[in-house]
């Protein structure tokens, strides 16, 4: 006899389902990837590397991570977002990636509640670097002063649309009503790339990917945009001690899973991730590099994200940011 349409799909639905029950009592049961939606080298994919190893001996299964940049790290999420919903593709983000960037865009590919949360990872302060030889800016107050004098003369470089650093640099222009040439890049190595090389004049990144450059002498740091000076630089003030401006911003960045991971697979997850996190060499390669190493509950970190996004909105009402 054969089967009618509703019977066949009610089959395949049952095969679907028993497969995907399947799949969450088993996992992990392959290779996990994290997915970074910036260039390496940047403060994502140090995070990401730095937790690997450790998550890989949490769950018994290979990591690895692959970037995939670009679009301000619209690319890599998208593709997180369409991937499998099984536990074995994850992103590694910021709360700017997720609850920023989609009001950035006129047609956003994902948007700000269309990924599982899983958990917090790490919170890095944000730096303003400059080359250690431009003897124009001894100092942020000098940079400032140049950018107020000539506004667009001065230009900084950021890791892309609507990242932490972008929105870092829009809240200091509106603070010190100063007009900078603001430059995007797919990612911190590329814009620290061309600060190096002259093309532009500073970059407002995180510390984790610029330290290594300060630390051999080839950048200086002007500033610490944070509301009070951090422990790994003690020598570098406050962007309230150096240009008189209240700004206190860093970059949060977290876990996050296809929408429709199984609730079983993301409680899985999370405990293996806290205890990744929450490893002692984890902690202690991130402080080295100028981060902290923070894992949460999913609800936590949900609720980060959610907030962000409301912060979203009002920087749209108030015409601080808009769709491109």
């Amino acid at each position: 006899m054969q089967k009618t349409f509703f019977q066949r799909w009610t089959f395949g639905a049952l095969v679907l389902c028993c497969s995907f029950w399947a799949s969450a009592q088993t996992y992990p049961n392959k290779t996990i990837t994290l997915i970074v939606p910036f260039a390496p080298g940047g403060n994502i994919d140090v995070v990401a590397r730095s937790i690997a190893p450790s998550l890989a001996k949490a769950t018994g299964q290979t990591v690895v991570v692959e970037n995939k940049a670009g679009a301000g790290g619209a690319i890599g999420s998208t593709y997180v977002a369409r991937a499998e919903p099984d536990g074995h593709t994850l992103l590694v983000a910021t709360t700017n990636t997720i609850s920023v960037l989609p009001y950035m865009l006129k047609t956003p590919p994902y948007k700000p509640d269309g990924f599982e949360p899983v958990s917090l990872a790490a919170v890095t302060p944000l730096v303003l670097v400059v080359r250690k030889d431009d003897k124009r800016f001894p100092n942020a107050k000098a940079l400032l002063q140049a950018a107020k004098g000539t506004p667009g003369s001065v230009s900084v470089g950021h890791a892309g649309q609507g990242t932490s650093n972008h929105i870092a640099i829009l809240r200091m222009e509106d603070a010190t009503k100063a007009s900078f040439n603001v430059i995007p890049y797919k990612g911190s190595a590329p814009a620290l790339t061309d600060l190096m090389g002259g093309q532009i004049d500073f970059v407002v990144d995180q510390i984790t990917s610029s330290k290594p450059f300060v630390d051999s002498g080839s950048l200086r740091i002007l500033a610490v945009l944070s509301k009070d000076r951090d422990p790994a630089l003690p020598d570098s003030p406050t962007l309230r001690e150096a240009m008189g401006v209240d700004l206190d911003a860093s970059t949060t960045a977290g876990i996050l899973a296809p929408l429709g991971t199984p609730p079983s697979v993301v409680k899985s997850l999370n405990a293996s991730l806290r205890k990744a996190i929450d490893d002692s060499g984890v902690r202690g390669r991130l402080r080295v590099l100028g981060s902290t190493a923070q894992s949460s509950t999913p609800q936590e970190w949900a609720a980060m994200l959610n907030q962000e996004s409301l912060n979203s909105q009002a920087l749209v009402q108030a015409g601080k940011i808009k769709a491109e």
